[in-house]
C-alpha cells in the first residue's frame, strides 16, 4: 500500500496530468476499496455520506473533527490511491483549521476540502445555507496553507455563495481563495450548464465540479465537464444512494416474504465478498505465524 506522502504527491501528479480525474464518493472503508478495485484512481470522502454511515443522520455538521478525521484514517489505510476528504468548515475559526489540517494530515489522506459556510453546515444542496465573510474564510485558508507539513498536500477551497448571492459573487470569492493559498477551487451548486461553463471561464486554476444526482446542478459527463475546462469531477453520493436503495430492497422483501431466497443472483456471494475484503491476505498472514 503507498504511504501517505506519495499518494499526496500521486495525487498532485494526477492534478498536473492531462485529463480529468474521476473521483466517486465513498462513505465507509469498504466502499472505498470496491472504487478502488474498480480501477478509479481517487477516492473521494463524503462527509453527508459519513453522517449517514456513521449517524444515521443528515449532512447538519453533526460531526466532529475527531469523528471525521478516525473515519478519514479508516479508509485511507483501507486503500491504496488518494483520499480527497471533505473537511467541512474545518471546524471553527482559523486558529481550528490549523488543528483540522494537522489531523487530516495524520489520518493519511492527500487532501482536504474547506467550504466557508458558517457552522453548523449543511449539504451544499439543501435550502437553509449561510456563508461566512469571504476575508474570514481567506484567513482559514491562509491557515491551512501555513498548518500542513507536506507540501503536497492539496488543500481544496469551496464556496457556496451561488446559491446566497449569485454566480458573480462566488467567482469573486473563488479567486480571493486561490490568492490565498488554494490548490484547487470548488463553486458548489452551479444551476446550470452555462454557469458551469462561467466557472472554467472565468477562474484559471484546477477546478472541481460535483455531481450530485438530483441536485441543483445538471448532471454532466466527465468527458463533458473535462471539454467545460474541469479537472476534478466528484459523484459523492452516487455509492451511498445505491447501496441505500438496495439495503431498503433487501428489507423489504425480507419482511414481506420471510426470506432472501428470491434475492440471490442480486447478491456477491459468500466467497466472492470474501476475497474482496482480503481474506485471501489474511489467511496468508495467519499461516506465516502458525506455530
Amino acid at each position: 500500500m503507498s504511504t501517505t506522502g506519495s499518494r499526496t504527491a500521486t495525487l498532485r501528479s494526477l492534478l498536473k496530468a492531462d485529463g480529468i480525474i474521476v473521483a466517486p464518493g465513498a462513505f465507509n472503508a469498504f466502499s472505498a476499496k470496491i472504487i478502488e478495485q474498480a480501477g478509479f484512481p481517487v477516492v473521494y470522502l463524503t462527509g453527508y455520506g459519513a453522517s449517514a454511515n456513521l449517524l444515521g443522520a443528515p449532512d447538519f455538521g453533526l460531526l466532529t473533527l475527531t469523528e471525521m478525521a478516525d473515519h478519514a484514517a479508516r479508509m485511507a489505510q483501507a486503500v491504496g490511491v488518494p483520499v480527497v476528504a471533505d473537511g467541512d468548515t474545518g471546524y471553527g475559526n482559523a486558529v481550528n483549521v490549523r488543528r483540522t489540517i494537522a489531523e487530516y494530515e495524520r489520518a493519511g489522506v492527500a487532501a482536504i476540502q474547506l467550504e466557508d459556510q458558517l457552522h453548523p453546515k449543511r449539504c451544499g444542496h439543501m435550502e437553509g445555507k449561510e456563508i461566512i465573510p469571504a476575508g474570514e474564510m481567506v484567513q482559514k485558508l491562509r491557515a491551512a496553507v501555513d498548518a500542513r507539513k507536506d507540501p503536497d498536500f492539496v488543500i481544496i477551497a469551496r464556496t457556496d455563495a451561488r446559491a446566497l448571492v449569485g454566480m458573480d459573487e462566488a467567482i469573486r470569492r473563488a479567486r480571493m481563495y486561490l490568492d490565498a493559498g488554494a490548490d484547487v477551487i470548488f463553486v458548489e451548486s452551479p444551476q446550470s450548464r452555462e454557469e458551469l461553463a462561467k466557472v472554467a471561464k472565468e477562474i484559471k486554476a484546477p477546478l472541481l465540479a460535483n455531481m450530485i444526482e438530483h441536485g441543483k446542478t445538471p448532471l454532466l459527463s466527465a468527458a463533458e465537464l473535462q471539454d467545460l475546462g474541469y479537472k476534478l469531477v466528484i459523484f459523492p453520493l452516487a455509492t451511498l444512494y445505491m447501496a441505500a436503495k438496495a439495503v431498503q430492497d433487501c428489507a423489504r422483501v425480507l419482511k414481506q416474504t420471510g426470506t432472501t431466497g428470491s434475492l440471490i443472483p442480486r447478491m456477491l456471494p459468500f466467497h466472492q465478498f470474501n476475497e474482496m475484503v482480503g481474506l485471501p491476505l489474511y489467511r496468508q498472514i495467519e499461516d506465516k505465524y502458525r506455530s
